[in-house]
């Protein structure tokens, strides 16, 4: 294969492993808009958002920061809050069953004992969150992101997740020996050492041929 070609091919191999490791979720340093000064606007998580909600799209984003929503039983279920912005509110003991929550911010908020069986939770950012005792069953978390979130507890029956994202949820240290059972948790410690070790030495063999 032609000098010219064999450098296309290593360099698309290595674009497409850093595509398939960034995240599709907003990033915790990215700058939020203003809070919103609408009256009432904490009530628009009980009407949701209806466009576009597979995809986080929206004619106007939900902003629910810092709001109340504890002990919530009746008006949060099976709404969807496409890209909402939760971070720092308290959801402590609500019922968010069958919510879809696609490309929704929720940095720093609170979920303590949330129910969240049969929910769409696809590409959420819940880093720093507090997800103690939370009710994943039956739940999708594909591409959702938990760093440094509070997982004590949490409930994780037939959740479904990709095994790429599976990967990451098991390295927090606070989901205790039921949640990663249910998860099927392995020692990824081993399997990431030798996964990059195998990039490594993949991407040197690349170079060996270029040379």
């Amino acid at each position: 294969m032609p000098l010219k070609e064999l450098q296309t091919v290593a360099c698309g191999l290595l674009a497409a492993w850093a595509v398939t490791t960034a995240s599709p979720v907003i990033a915790a340093s990215q700058r939020l808009p203003p809070l919103s000064t609408e009256p009432n606007r904490c009530e628009k998580a009980f009407v949701g958002n209806t466009i576009g909600q597979a995809n986080g799209v929206y004619d106007k984003p939900i902003d629910l920061r810092f709001c109340d929503y504890t002990n919530e039983k009746s008006n949060l279920k099976g709404k969807s809050l496409a890209a909402a912005l939760m971070s720092d509110a308290k959801f402590d003991g609500a019922d968010m069953s069958e919510v879809v929550m696609s490309k929704a911010y929720a940095v720093g908020a609170s979920f303590k004992g949330v129910d969240f069986s049969n929910a769409v939770l696809d590409r959420v950012n819940f880093g720093k969150a507090n997800l103690q005792g939370a009710v994943f069953k039956n739940a999708v978390l594909s591409g959702s992101t938990f760093d440094e979130a509070q997982l004590a507890d949490a409930v994780f029956e037939d959740t479904i997740i990709g095994y790429i994202d599976l990967q990451k949820l098991c390295t927090n240290i606070t989901i205790d020996s039921e949640g990663r059972a249910s998860l099927g948790c392995r020692d990824f410690s081993l399997f990431s050492f030798l996964y990059f070790i195998n990039l490594y030495v993949g991407y040197h063999h690349i170079l060996t041929i270029i040379d």
